[in-house]
C-alpha cells in the first residue's frame, strides 16, 4: 500500500495535488486531525481496506496539534509504517499573490498582515519540510502544470528527485540571463529571421521548428546536451547540495531558434526524475531588430 502525506504553505496547492491523486484511484482525506493519523494509518493497514493508494493532507489548519505531528510521524515509524510526505511550497510573493487574487484569508492572519501569517506558517511548518520525500515549488507553475508534476512524483517514486530544472530561451541582444547556471549558444543554427513568412513567428510554431531544425544539426545538439545533463544534474545535486538550476538557451533576439530549442529540451528532459519547466524570455520582443 502507498501512503502520501500532502502538506505544505497554503495556497501552495494542495487542494490541486489532492484532487490530481483522487483521479488517480488514491482514496483522499484532507485536513484530518493529527491525533487520527495513527488510528487512520491503522485502519489503512486492515486486509478489509479496499484501497492501496492513500493520500492525507494535512496543514496549518490542524492548529497547535501539529505541534504533534513530529511524534505522530516517529511512532508510525517506529511501528514498521510506510509513508511519504509531498510538501507543496512557493514563494511569499507568489502566496501573497495568489491570496488578494482569490480573496481568500490566510488561516494565520487573524485579521493581520498576509505577510505576517505568512511568515508564521513557514516558521511552524519548517519541519515537515526537512521530513519530506518530495518538494515542489508551485511558483510560477500552472494549474495543468503542478498536476503534471504530481503525477510524475506518483509514477517515478523514490527516483523523483527536489531538484527543479528551469530551461530559459533568451536573446543576446538583451542580454544573459543574470540567474543562468549554464549557458549555451545556438545561433550557430539556420535563422528564420531571414525567411520572410517566418521572421514575425516564434519557435513556438512547427513551420519555425521545421527550419531550425531542417539541417540535423539541431538535432545533433540536442543529443549531446540531453547527454551532457543526464550526467552533470545528479552530480550537481549529490556534491553542491543544488536543487535549482537554471539553462539559459541563447540566440540573436529570443524568438525563433533559442526558443525551438528550449522546447524541444524541455520535452526530452521529461525522461529524467525532476522538475523541468520552461521559460520564454524575449520571446515577445520586436520581431523587426535586425538580427532575429
Amino acid at each position: 500500500m502507498r501512503f502520501v502525506i500532502v502538506t505544505g504553505m497554503s495556497g501552495a496547492g494542495k487542494s490541486t495535488a489532492l484532487r490530481t491523486m483522487e483521479d488517480l484511484g488514491y482514496f483522499c482525506v484532507d485536513n484530518l486531525p493529527v491525533l487520527l493519523i495513527e488510528k487512520f494509518a491503522e485502519i489503512s493497514r486492515d486486509p478489509n481496506f479496499k484501497y492501496d493508494k492513500v493520500a492525507v493532507g494535512i496543514d496549518i489548519r490542524s492548529g497547535r496539534k501539529l505541534d504533534d505531528l513530529s511524534l505522530v510521524l516517529l511512532n508510525l515509524k517506529n511501528d514498521n509504517f510506510t509513508y511519504e510526505i509531498l510538501f507543496l511550497d512557493a514563494n511569499d510573493a507568489e502566496l501573497v499573490k495568489r491570496f488578494k487574487e482569490t480573496r481568500r484569508d490566510h488561516p494565520l492572519a487573524r485579521g493581520g498582515r498576509l505577510e505576517d501569517g505568512i511568515a508564521e506558517e513557514r516558521g511552524r511548518i519548517a519541519f515537515l519540510r526537512e521530513f519530506a520525500n518530495y518538494i515542489v515549488d508551485t511558483s510560477g507553475l500552472l494549474t495543468r502544470e503542478l498536476k503534471k508534476e504530481v503525477k510524475k512524483i506518483l509514477s517515478k517514486g523514490k527516483e523523483y528527485s527536489n531538484m527543479i530544472v528551469s530551461i530559459v530561451s533568451f536573446g543576446y541582444k538583451n542580454g544573459i540571463p543574470r540567474d543562468a547556471d549554464l549557458v549555451f549558444d545556438v545561433r550557430f543554427l539556420p535563422n528564420p529571421y531571414y525567411v520572410e513568412e517566418l521572421k514575425k513567428h516564434t519557435g513556438e510554431e512547427e513551420p519555425v521548428q521545421n527550419y531550425v531544425m531542417q539541417s540535423g544539426e539541431g538535432e545533433e545538439f540536442l543529443n549531446k546536451l540531453y547527454d551532457m545533463l543526464e550526467y552533470l544534474v545528479p552530480r550537481f545535486v549529490e556534491n553542491e547540495g543544488k536543487n535549482q538550476l537554471v539553462i539559459a538557451i541563447g540566440c540573436t533576439g529570443g524568438r525563433h531558434r533559442s526558443v525551438t530549442i528550449a522546447n524541444l529540451l524541455y520535452d526530452r528532459l521529461q525522461t529524467l526524475p525532476y522538475s523541468v519547466r520552461v521559460f520564454h524570455r524575449d520571446i515577445g520582443m520586436d520581431t523587426l531588430i535586425k538580427g532575429e
